[in-house]
């Protein structure tokens, strides 16, 4: 009987081991291709760091503010529509106007990213 015992141990702990490996596999190379997408320029590394800093990735500050192109005068015009519809003495609610101010904060650092990386091209 303890012979059969381990063997199902045993059996248990490859089966444990070999999805555990598949799925760290697997997270690497979804790290890999996000990186990929991402770039590896000094842009990617700032819109990242951007993104740690505001606590807010670009693709959430764009669908708070409904935004697809990363026009400023789209976004400033969506945040102004929303910061005054979301005001306090109309009703609306303190929680959305901060995270309507810290949605445009980090879509106005990516753009000055993005500017700053196509001057740093037109001088190269």
């Amino acid at each position: 009987m303890a012979k059969y015992l381990v063997q199902v141990i045993v059996l248990g702990a490859q089966v444990v081991t070999r999805a555990f490996t598949r799925a760290v596999r697997q997270e690497f190379a979804a790290s890999q291709a996000a990186a990929q997408a991402r770039g590896t320029g000094r842009a990617a590394q700032e819109s990242a760091a951007a993104s740690s800093l505001a606590g807010m990735s670009l693709q959430e500050a764009k669908q708070i503010l409904n935004v697809t192109s990363m026009d400023p005068v789209d976004i400033h015009k969506n945040y102004e529509h929303l910061f005054k519809v979301n005001d306090k003495s109309v009703g609306g609610s303190f929680y959305l106007q901060s995270k309507i101010v810290r949605a445009k904060e980090r879509l106005d650092e990516e753009v000055r990213i993005d500017e700053a990386e196509k001057s740093s091209k037109d001088v190269n």
